[in-house]
């Protein structure tokens, strides 16, 4: 029965790039998947976008591409990647720059796009989740991308692409139309769809699946993180799976570490709602085959919805921030006085903030006050006063407050730091899938 297998070279735009090297040089993948798109990393390339032109694309996106596409090249392993984010045509433009540099040929790079919505929101009376109409966020409004589904993708690999780079679409897609093109898997085949979800929603985060995110010593302990072995799936004709990692890499890969990632953003377990397919997850088995090499089975699904869910982006507020340690003995007591002065200072100068937050970190800045009480004081501490604003300005007051705490404050203060910055916030809705219109655009070397 013919096999593909499929590693995954990263779980987020900032993740780490030699695992995926790795994968290239030693994982014997027929495809290499870069799954870097997050909610809110779309908006904030739309924002790039529009202070250049030539940008929006992940930011990793020439690297990683300096790191792998001469070995993918040479193999014959097709890429798969979201890295295009609000900007597909720039991003294939870097590719083909860094393959003329690598002294590459016969390169056929694809862009996905008509992801796009923000036009349609803007004049279509759509309702965001909040209940709020989207027209009403007027020029706060950044953007609004549509998942799309696996059949833009499959269609670019059926024209020969080497390289498919898409904007927003479903994360478990880039797994799922590798599948659905090599096997040829029909549209309604929900069953098989249902089982290449799976092998995408456990492949999408890279390394969480083989020891990431997931070691706790003592209990759970996980060998060599350093050296973290990014996942592979293989995957047959019928949607059987098999999850393992290359051989020697670090991190494990077992039936906890797989059941830990397929709960992993799932709402309802029985109905997994994508682009293409309702996943039913609720009947999944894992059986350890061997080390660090689970089968996964049990996966089935259902007609998909008709409808795509949109990522709405926009520009919520400002958030000044500013920080300053204490320690010694007194140390949370001259704390608390900072924070008392700050809070004052606030009220004396007329800072217009909408909300204002005081921590001391080490003592109960993750778990307040309540349950923290009773337990040691720390020997160190340091004040955390963060403040949101309608403004810039009144942001960058917030931080300025706790800098004066030097000269102006209790004895001892040290580190500070301030800040300020926009925050884009992201809200989501659904549009008609039938009114988005995906599209592909070749450049070949």
């Amino acid at each position: 029965m013919k096999q593909i297998r499929i590693g995954a070279g990263a779980g987020y735009s900032g993740d780490r790039i030699e695992p995926a090297l790795e994968l290239a040089e030693k994982g014997d993948i027929d495809y290499l998947v870069f799954e870097c798109l997050a909610e809110r990393t779309i908006a904030l390339a739309q924002q790039a976008r529009m202070n250049d032109p030539a940008l929006g694309y992940d930011p990793l996106l020439e690297q990683r591409m300096l790191a792998v596409l001469r070995t993918c090249s040479k193999k014959g392993i097709k890429i798969v990647t979201n890295m295009g984010a609000a900007n597909p045509l720039a991003a294939v433009a870097k590719i083909k720059q860094v393959a003329h540099a690598l002294g590459l040929a016969k390169l056929k790079i694809a862009a996905v796009v008509g992801d796009d919505v923000l036009d349609q929101l803007r004049d279509g009376g759509y309702e965001d989740d909040t209940g709020a109409p989207v027209a009403e966020l007027g020029e706060r409004l950044l953007s609004a991308n549509a998942y799309l589904g696996a059949q833009a993708l499959v269609d670019a690999l059926a024209q020969g692409a080497d390289v498919v780079v898409t904007g927003r679409v479903a994360d478990p897609a880039l797994v799922l139309a590798p599948l659905i093109y090599e096997f040829g898997w029909a549209a309604d085949d929900w069953e098989r769809l249902g089982q290449g979800t799976l092998a995408g929603h456990l492949l999408e985060c890279g390394g969480q699946i083989s020891g990431g995110y997931f070691a706790d010593p003592g209990y759970k302990d996980v060998e060599n993180l350093a050296r973290l072995g990014f996942p592979i799936g293989v995957v047959s004709e019928d949607g059987s799976l098999e999850i393992t990692k290359v051989a020697g890499s670090g991190g494990a890969v077992t039936t906890a570490t797989c059941t830990e990632q397929l709960l992993y953003e799932i709402h309802d377990p029985a109905a997994y709602l994508t682009p293409d397919v309702v996943a039913d997850f609720s009947g999944v088995s894992m059986t350890q085959l061997g080390p660090d090499r689970i089968a996964v089975r049990g996966a089935t699904g259902h007609p998909k919805s008709g409808l795509l869910k949109v990522s709405i982006g926009y520009v919520d507020s400002y958030v000044g921030e500013g920080q300053i340690s204490y320690a010694g003995p007194g140390a949370v007591a001259r704390a608390r006085l900072a924070q008392e002065i700050v809070a004052e200072r606030f009220r004396i100068t007329g800072v217009a903030r909408n909300e204002v937050r005081f921590d001391l970190i080490g003592l109960n800045s993750i778990h307040g006050d309540q349950l923290t009480a009773g337990h040691p004081e720390p020997y160190e501490v340091r004040l955390r006063v963060t403040g949101r604003a309608d403004s810039m300005q009144e942001a960058v007051r917030v931080g300025n407050e706790v800098e004066t705490l030097y000269t102006c404050g209790p004895a001892g203060g040290g580190g500070a730091t301030k800040s300020a910055r926009q925050v884009v916030a992201v809200r989501s809705t659904m549009i008609p899938a039938a009114q988005v219109r995906p599209a592909i655009n070749f450049e070949e070397i």
